[in-house]
């Protein structure tokens, strides 16, 4: 089956790409204006909840193309469920998608977030050697490391069903618990938001409040509105490129429905202060991708299926989410002494360019992914990582007492 088809499973329907001339511009002002709500929300909850609240909204597109390919791969007869299905199932696209979107935002966007950081540091007259967490960070760092230890499971057992989507979704309700607990940025720091943001947060009263959740209404209404015909224009002219069907799932799609986060993630990373709220909100992002995101494929499927249903995986599906784990295990250890470093950055982004464009070498890149994870965790066992010691010592003394 042609990406027409494709195209027509996902989006119900094509639409000109001339539909790019709005729908484009509408996308960046929608990102900017979460991103804005966001960064004035976090002097009023942890900035860690604020950027929840944003990967949420920033993630609704993704979420709508896995949800309406989970919904066809429910409706697969049982012929696709088999190795090597015929032509026209959607069972394997689900977890191509899926994979895809993690590995697209840690081999690109993190590395990109450092490299424009560290571009406009140049430009000041001074090199970036690391982007530096702030303490808080150590939350979402963390909170990472339970799903993707989780997905070794799934992946052994070759199955994603409902009882494994509640063990994610309780992963998730934990992850925000922490971190409600956690106190708002200080009002010092305040001066270092862009405008709208600032103008926002210093509205008298319970303008304040308003102001900030219409900044987030906005913004999400805009998104979810212009959404499908962006997402339908930038594939119209992907489908005139004459894209394959599995580089469109695995790349494409996700690319395009990822990029509202990637537009105000790198907005902070210009400023260069804000490049680790940046990486936060990418990070945050994986969290969702790796419990909600994942719960919901399962969910749908079920439903599409008319009873309870787990969706199994081939041999070929079962590499891909390999190698989607050992990338993020990787990425969670890197970033574990609290410092993404320039060769961090460099050899995440060679790694992903390299199974990008040779998609036969994914073993053997899963096999070098495998052995720098070892090689970190060795290194860990004589020097012990940051984020453990940063994040129980913020719990021991109190969270939303601390001052």
């Amino acid at each position: 089956m042609k990406v027409k088809l494709l195209l027509a499973a996902i989006l119900q329907g094509a639409s000109s790409a001339w539909s790019a001339v709005w729908t484009f511009p509408s996308i960046l002002f929608s990102a900017f204006m979460i991103a804005w709500g966001a960064e004035a929300a976090q002097f009023m909850i942890s900035q860690g909840l604020a950027l929840a609240i944003l990967a949420w909204l920033q993630t609704l597109p993704e979420f709508a193309v896995e949800a309406v390919i989970a919904w066809e791969a429910g409706n697969d007869p049982v012929q696709c469920f088999v190795a090597n299905p015929p032509v026209g199932c959607h069972s394997h696209l689900a977890i191509a998608n899926y994979t895809g979107a993690i590995r697209l935002l840690i081999g690109l966007g993190w590395p990109m977030i450092y490299f424009v950081a560290a571009f406009y540091r140049r430009k000041q007259g001074a090199a970036l050697r690391a982007i530096q967490l702030e303490d808080e960070h150590s939350v979402e760092v963390l909170a990472t490391i339970p799903p993707v230890l989780y997905f070794f499971w799934v992946w052994y057992k070759g199955s994603l069903g409902l009882v494994d989507a509640a063990v994610l979704i309780v992963m998730y309700v934990g992850y925000l618990a922490i971190l409600w607990r956690f106190p708002p940025q200080e009002q010092e720091n305040l001066a270092d938001a862009p405008a709208p943001a600032r103008w926002a947060y210093t509205r008298p009263g319970a303008w304040r409040h308003a102001t900030i959740i219409g900044f987030f209404a906005v913004g999400g209404l805009l998104l979810y509105f212009t959404a499908h015909p962006f997402l339908t224009s930038m594939l119209a002219l992907a489908m005139s490129l004459g894209i394959s069907q599995f580089v469109f799932v695995q790349w494409v799609a996700p690319f395009l429905s990822e990029f509202p986060e990637k537009v105000s993630a790198f907005a902070w990373a210009r400023r260069v202060t804000h490049a680790p709220m940046g990486l936060m909100n990418m990070l945050s992002s994986n969290v969702n991708q790796w419990t909600v995101l994942a719960a919901m494929i399962p969910i749908v499927f079920s439903i599409a299926r008319g009873e309870p249903s787990a969706l199994p995986f081939d041999g070929e599906q079962r590499m891909e989410i390999l190698l989607t784990i050992m990338q993020s295990v990787v990425a969670v250890l890197l970033l574990s002494n609290m410092r993404f470093e320039w060769w961090n950055a460099t050899l995440l982004f060679t790694l992903w360019l390299l199974q990008f464009l040779r998609a036969t070498w994914r073993e053997e890149i899963t096999v070098v992914y495998a052995a720098w994870a070892v090689g970190l965790l060795i290194w860990f066992v004589m020097r012990p990582p940051e984020a453990p010691r940063v994040f129980f010592r913020m719990m021991r003394r109190g969270p939303r007492n601390a001052s």
